[in-house]
């Protein structure tokens, strides 16, 4: 039987763009990891999914059902309601942060994901765990490039008209 595993997520950027971050917790049984990084320039949006993207990555096994909490409609309403799934089909025309979602339909295809929107800062432990390691990540002092928000491909430079 597949593994059960859940994953909790937050981004946070200080301006939009600013400084960024992304913060994730993993559960399984009595498993845990956090993961965090921070961004030089970036949005909020493409911190939320960028935490998702690198929660799936984390997994080994494929084939693990997972919930992921997430306080991002962005994110969540994307997936639930299958609007990526007509973006993908348009080549993501007109739609921001292509170059993340590629990567996410990549792992998310792997796996049986689903999403659970919670409301943030309403005392979700998890998520205010998240939100610690985000806001920490954003404020470090050797940042990584956020390549793809800062090359333009945000804006859908990525596919020919």
């Amino acid at each position: 039987m597949p593994d059960k595993i859940t994953i909790y997520t937050d981004g946070a950027s200080r301006g939009n763009p600013g400084p960024g971050g992304y913060g994730v917790v993993l559960k399984c049984g009595r498993h845990r990891l956090e993961k965090s990084e921070g961004y030089r320039l970036t949005t909020n949006n493409r911190m939320e999914l960028l935490a998702v993207i690198t929660g799936l990555e984390a997994l080994k096994k494929t084939g693990s059902n997972v919930t992921i909490y997430t306080d991002s409609k962005y994110v969540a309403d994307a997936v639930s309601k299958g609007w990526v799934f007509e973006w993908e089909k348009k080549g993501f025309r007109k739609k921001k942060n292509p170059d993340l979602w590629i990567r996410f339909l990549k792992t998310y295809r792997k796996h049986n994901v689903s999403f659970v929107w919670i409301k943030g800062h309403a005392g979700n432990a998890e998520n205010e765990v998240c939100d610690k390691l985000a806001v920490e990540a954003s404020q470090k002092k050797d940042l990584l490039d956020d390549t793809g928000f800062e090359s333009g491909d945000d804006e859908n430079e990525l596919f020919n008209n």
